[in-house]
């Protein structure tokens, strides 16, 4: 049975159960600070278990693209070298929201399992949770009940909280679950080991397929459990591996998910797949981090340095460093598997397609970055072997390696160990555990539990038509971090404040009681559905109605700057074309970035067109005409843009300029002629393919006219009030270099006659001819000098000082006979010798520098240089 046929069997099948087939969701999640991707398949559901939204189907069911490479569920370091783990995988799901529970739960997924897979039941256990003390939550015997009428009881295991209790994270909606396994072995092995031994023993052929999970608790910030007020089914079977039972092998490779990619690995590498161990893991992490990298680049998430574009850069590079280091590959060649991965899942995944030159643009040029990345690593490494005295190499050389220049711990390693070498794993380790813990203690957020001040089943957002209004405080909470300190989450009944969300920030403000006193708003954003406001402070009596306003000033400015996001965006396509698409955007009070798909550099020509049409716009006074809740096919029919990677109901809200038209949650200016104007400040690239325009608008341009005015004033005066200001400034240019020319005439000049003087300095120590002192002249006239003194002996070790500019110098030169003969070494020379002008430096052993602030210390350098050659 081929993948196309499972997925679409599986989808069938709870479609005929009265469920709501869903498309898979966009997998880097925007507003659910606790996660960066969906991790599972209930993920994009939280709001639904929280009881903070209504789905629109009690019942659903979806196949939902998932990533584990980060936080609690982190299978990345095991992708490649077992045959079951994945980054990206499919997670098939069926869910319901207070509707059915175990009985159906169970019994369906027996039937599709045997009765339309036609998996044999005698290769099937079940787990089922055997309670635990400490929670106070007892033996599942529901389940096992259940179970016990479609399978021997003997094949029904139970399972402990580690195995059989799921939970979102440390608090939240979690239960008791069900697995389902399947023994692929062969009956020699069965005979052997009988397969309830291994289930959940890590055994590639013994593995879960199928996680039945019954939501009936949330867990308290105090670690207690408590009934949730409907219990709910959330079910997930992976996918890769369903395929590998079904199409009778033994390995999730092995299955037309993955073969394709495969083939079109081995012939890009010219190796074969299963004939070598480490080219057979490398093949596999290669054909796994493409599908991951190539869905997150299509759900909008660029590789980048920080936050999820950083965890897709490290799975990327990743996959180029196995296929450096075993298949040889030394040129860009992952993006050519893009094609390959579109054919088999492009019909699934249409976004594939429709970003398909985007995913091979910036994979490739991700993949030339880093491939200069590891050649410059390799000469790194390369000198720090030669320059070493022992055969152990410092950890903390190799963990600078990976944190400064990104070049891996593992591939240093490897090429150690291949040159005799071995490094200290300890000093390693312990640099590795300081930065996490830096990390940790940087992001670590911990939560109290809300306390419910008024029960209120939906919260309303108010912001679009006010910007003040009286509010209640339905619940709070206290969030603790070392970034912020102590912090209050504040939830309202209704609220002006508009959730950072769309590239919108979000708003600030203020409380105010009855009484006058006031708790400041610092930043609104939405969790899970529910817009949250902080505040260093609790109010005073949070039964009262409070005067909720938001900073007026900030709000209208950033409205400004969004609505002038639309009006670029049009710009862009009128004048660059209609391949232009947005692929995110930075909306503040003081600036606005926007991040968009396109080939080259905009021209000054193209730059000025695209703001004379922004501005074109301002000044037609085009008023706003918003849509909100309608039918999301009658926006897109109506011409509105929805933006890939975002996630959309099934009604949506439309903002309309003119002929600007887009799908969009944020707050707008009322007319175009509110912006005043607007200025491009900035072009460039972000990765290939991709550039960003930053800008600003209204009070913004005021100020920076102004500036520029007075700059242009200030530099006017200083050419005494010039006609021609240009041409002033230019004249001096010219004059400027002329005189530098002139003063490095000057300066070889002086070096070369310094050079019959010093050449009479020159004494013989030990077979050395030997010379150190103290030189007025700057860098290069010193290197000159080395290297013509050192073209006339062959025995010759210089140590020159200089102070320039208030700080020292110091330049080692060694023949490099001498450095073969006698193992010296300049580099390491002027490191220790820089100690004394506090300072330090380095270079090849024949030639190397050293500066410092300390020019006093000059005259103790040049003295201690001679204990090198006594």
């Amino acid at each position: 049975m081929k993948s196309q046929e499972i997925r679409s069997k599986f989808l069938k099948f709870f479609e005929d159960k009265k469920h709501t087939i869903v498309p898979s969701a966009p997998m880097v999640l925007k507003d659910d600070p606790t996660l960066m991707f969906v991790n599972s398949g209930m993920a994009p559901f939280k709001e639904y278990f929280l009881g903070n939204a209504t789905p629109k189907s009690n019942r659903i069911a979806d196949t939902q693209k998932c990533l584990r490479v980060s936080g609690k569920h982190n299978d990345l370091e095991e992708v490649g070298y077992d045959t079951y783990h994945h980054t990206l995988f499919e997670m098939l799901g069926n869910w319901s929201f207070g509707d059915y529970f175990k009985k159906e739960a169970i019994a369906w997924a027996w039937e599709l399992l045997t009765e339309v897979y036609k998996i044999d039941k005698d290769i099937l256990y079940v787990t089922v949770f055997e309670g635990d003390e400490e929670d106070g939550t007892p033996l599942d015997t529901e389940a096992y009940d259940i179970w016990k009428q479609y399978i021997a009881e003997d094949r029904i295991l139970k399972g402990n909280k580690k195995d059989n209790f799921w939970e979102m994270g440390d608090q939240g909606p979690c239960g008791p679950c069900s697995e389902i396994h399947v023994d692929i072995r062969s009956a020699e092995e069965k005979a052997k080991v009988s397969g309830k031994e291994l289930v959940n023993m890590d055994h590639p052929q013994v593995v879960e397929i199928w996680n039945l999970v019954f939501m009936q608790y949330n867990r308290k910030a105090n670690g207690s459990l408590e009934n949730l007020p409907n219990k709910h089914i959330d079910t997930g079977m992976g996918f890769e591996r369903l395929c590998m039972v079904l199409q009778n092998v033994q390995s999730n490779y092995d299955t037309d998910v993955f073969t394709p990619i495969i083939r079109e690995i081995e012939t890009i590498a010219d190796k074969d797949y299963g004939k070598n161990d480490k080219i057979d893991v490398a093949i596999r992490v290669i054909s796994d981090h493409v599908r991951a990298v190539a869905f997150s680049i299509a759900d909008g998430q660029l590789p980048s340095n920080t936050g999820a574009g950083y965890v897709i850069r490290r799975i990327l590079r990743r996959a180029i460093r196995y296929g450096f280091t075993f298949l040889d590959q030394k040129e860009p060649f992952i993006y050519r598997l893009v094609d390959v991965l579109i054919k088999k899942m492009g019909e699934a995944f249409p976004e594939l397609k429709e970003q398909r030159q985007l995913i091979e643009n910036v994979i490739k040029e991700e993949e030339a970055s880093f491939l200069r990345t590891l050649d410059q690593g390799l000469l790194l490494l390369d000198r720090i072997i030669t320059h070493s005295n022992t055969k152990e190499i410092s950890g903390n050389k190799v963990f600078e390696l990976k944190d400064t220049y990104g070049f891996p711990e593992d591939l240093t390693d490897l090429i150690l160990r291949e040159n005799g070498f071995t490094y200290n794993h300890e000093e390693f380790d312990k640099k590795l555990k300081e930065q996490q813990e830096r990390g940790k203690q940087a992001s670590q957020l911990k939560s109290d539990d809300w306390t419910i001040v008024l029960e209120d089943d939906e919260q309303e957002f108010i912001g679009y038509d006010v910007t003040e209004a009286n509010v209640k405080l339905t619940k709070y909470r206290k969030v603790t971090s070392k970034k912020d300190g102590e912090m209050y989450q504040l939830v309202f009944n209704l609220t002006p404040f508009y959730a950072e969300g769309g590239g919108q920030v979000g708003d600030k403000g203020y409380l105010e009681d009855a009484s006058g006193d006031v708790v400041y708003i610092v930043d609104t954003k939405k969790e899970n559905n529910v817009i949250i406001h902080f505040a260093k402070s609790l109010p005073k009596n949070v039964q009262g109605t409070f005067k909720a306003t938001v900073d007026a000033k900030q709000r209208y400015r950033t409205e400004c700057n969004h609505t002038a996001t639309h009006l670029l965006h049009q710009a862009l396509r009128e004048i660059l074309g209609t391949h232009v698409e947005q692929k995110g955007s930075a909306v503040h009070s003081k600036y606005l970035r926007f991040d968009f798909s396109h080939f080259s550099k905009l021209t000054v020509d193209e730059l000025r067109d695209v703001e004379n049409f922004v501005n074109a716009r301002i000044e037609g006074k085009l008023p706003l005409q918003e849509q909100r809740n309608i039918p999301m096919q009658q926006a897109i029919d109506e011409g509105a843009m929805a933006l890939f990677g975002e996630k959309y109901g099934d009604t949506v809200r439309t903002i309309k300029f003119g002929k600007s038209i887009e799908l969009c949650g944020g707050t707008h200016v009322k007319n175009t002629a509110d912006i005043w104007h607007f200025k491009i400040v900035s072009e460039g690239a972000v990765a290939a393919g991709i550039r960003r325009i930053e800008a600003i608008t209204n009070d913004a341009v005021k100020d920076f006219y102004f500036e520029n005015n007075r700059a242009y004033f200030e530099m006017k005066d200083l050419l005494n009030n010039a006609k021609e200001p240009v041409k002033a400034l230019q004249n001096l240019q010219e004059e400027n270099t002329n005189l530098k020319k002139q003063i490095e005439q000057l300066l070889k000049d002086k070096a070369k006659n310094l050079k019959g003087e010093l050449k009479n300095e020159l004494t013989e120590v030990n077979g050395i001819t030997f010379l150190a002192k103290q030189v007025d002249l700057d860098a290069a006239g010193i290197k000159d000098l080395c290297f013509e003194l050192g073209s006339q002996y062959d025995n010759l070790f210089l140590l020159f000082g200089a102070e320039n500019d208030g700080k020292a110098l110091l330049s080692c030169y060694i023949s490099k006979e001498l450095v073969a003969e006698k193992s010296l070494n300049a580099g390491q020379i002027v490191r220790e010798l820089g100690k004394h002008i506090q300072g330090g430096g380095g270079g090849q052993p024949f030639f190397a520098t050293a500066g410092g602030k300390n020019p006093s210390g000059i005259k103790d350098a040049l003295e201690a240089v001679k204990s090198y050659i006594a």
